[in-house]
């Protein structure tokens, strides 16, 4: 059965597992959009927002207009019945410059693992990875897919700056730092597209939670090229969708 935890006066948490997994994200996700749908029918009165992550979602109230225990019960209620989801979200293929100073974790990740770079790259670029959450800082996704024998810990020391856009792993996780800020995930590339733009008012966040994710090696011509476009407005998201029933790009 799901925990039921207070988060202050003024949030629920709703615990699905103590794991970071796809069955349990689907909890949470079916969970999620049970919320949505009681909102949609009129219900969950008092309730700001909702926000979920790895194994849990907090959902968010106004103590003023929602009685805390009455809401504390038809969570539990819906998240007894809540399906687990196997909707995915939207899916990206995500141009990434590899290595160099784009990636100057690249090749010490490889040498760990007894592989080339090249070989990283090539395990990097066939899987699919799924966002998990949003976390750290506006529009930071946790991704959860990266292969076993890329796993590496975090450095000893984090690095005082991770240029923004930059593509990291840590332990079985892989994220894109949205804007520059310390960090001490392993850096193994860059993307020129913006992760969070706060004009988008709908959508600030180029990723949401169960959206999937590919990377697509780019030399760096076309990196400069499309970072250029990017820099002028005219690299739209859209351009890097894919339609749900199409195949990935190789």
């Amino acid at each position: 059965m799901p925990r039921l935890l207070p988060l202050g006066d003024a949030a629920w948490t709703v615990e699905f597992g103590d794991g970071i997994d796809l069955a349990t994200h689907g909890r949470v996700m079916g969970f999620a959009r049970t919320l949505q749908a009681a909102r949609e029918d009129g219900g969950l009165s008092g309730v700001i927002e909702w926000v979920p992550t790895f194994r849990s979602c907090t959902v968010y109230f106004d103590p003023l207009a929602a009685d805390a225990d009455a809401l504390a019960e038809q969570l539990r209620e819906l998240a007894a019945g809540a399906p687990q989801s196997a909707v995915t979200g939207r899916r990206w293929c995500i141009p990434i410059l590899f290595g160099g100073e784009a990636g100057p974790d690249l090749a010490e990740l490889a040498a760990a693992g007894g592989l080339s770079p090249e070989a990283v790259v090539e395990k990097m670029a066939s899987t699919v990875f799924r966002v998990y959450m949003l976390g750290f800082m506006p529009g930071f996704p946790y991704m959860g897919g990266l292969p076993a024998e890329l796993a590496m810990p975090r450095l000893a020391t984090p690095r005082l700056e991770v240029p923004a856009r930059s593509l990291a792993v840590t332990g079985e996780l892989c994220a894109i730092y949205p804007v520059a800020s310390p960090g001490g995930w392993r850096l193994l590339g860059r993307t020129p597209l913006t992760l969070f733009d706060p004009r988008d008012v709908a959508a600030p966040a180029l990723f949401s939670p169960g959206d999937e994710v590919m990377w697509q090696p780019i030399d760096a011509e076309s990196f400069a090229r499309l970072e250029q476009e990017a820099a002028q407005g005219r690299l739209y998201r859209d351009r890097f969708r894919v339609a749900p029933e199409a195949p990935w790009p190789s």
